[in-house]
């Protein structure tokens, strides 16, 4: 797999995109990634970078209605998850959001599914607001929101760096994650760790 530079000098243009990460998504959710709750850890890492040089952190969240189009009671694929205003859409509440947080909410009428932050959302026009160049992903799943969010920066010329020591995929099929991965990669998304990040 390629790598990045050694070192990645976090700066202003630069945002903190972090995907979906919920309480249905976790162990225990009723639509749980396998590993989900080891980002948690790596992603508070992060979120302490780009608090500490005031860069702009965004937060998406699937924020289904009742009767989601997706939902395997409607004909869709997946359980029932991460409904509004439901314990299963929080966030982790070991995930240390700040304050300022911008929360992004996707996939909110019944008829409309989204894996991408992007789509149906105010995503884009928030990050050209905040005149953000770059963008670093990290969350769940790899092999979906993650993978969609990234895939959807890059169409918009965002220069995007994915957060490879901060994502776990679903794996419907084995290696569902590692081909994900590879294709941001292919497409122009370079992998970081947290401790390239300065």
């Amino acid at each position: 797999m390629n790598t990045a530079a050694k070192t990645v000098d976090v700066q202003t243009g630069d945002a903190l995109i972090i995907v979906d990460i919920q309480n249905d998504f976790l162990p225990g959710g009723s639509l749980a990634v396998p590993g989900g709750d080891a980002v948690v850890a790596v992603l508070n890492d992060y979120i302490d970078i780009f608090e500490r040089k005031a860069l702009p952190i965004i937060a998406t969240r699937d924020w289904h209605p009742v009767n989601h189009c997706s939902f395997q009671a409607h004909g869709g694929t997946w359980p029932s998850h991460c409904v509004a205003n439901t314990h299963g859409a929080e966030f982790a509440p070991g995930l240390h959001l700040p304050p300022d947080v911008t929360i992004i909410s996707k996939a909110a009428t019944p008829e409309l599914d989204a894996y991408s932050g992007f789509q149906g959302t105010g995503l884009d026009a928030v990050l050209r607001s905040l005149g953000v160049r770059r963008v670093f992903v990290g969350g769940l799943a790899t092999d979906y929101c993650v993978l969609n969010t990234v895939l959807d920066a890059l169409e918009q010329q965002y220069h995007v760096f994915l957060l490879n020591d901060a994502v776990r995929a679903v794996n419907l099929e084995p290696d569902d994650g590692v081909r994900a991965q590879n294709t941001m990669i292919e497409q122009g998304a370079l992998p970081v760790q947290c401790r390239q990040l300065q």
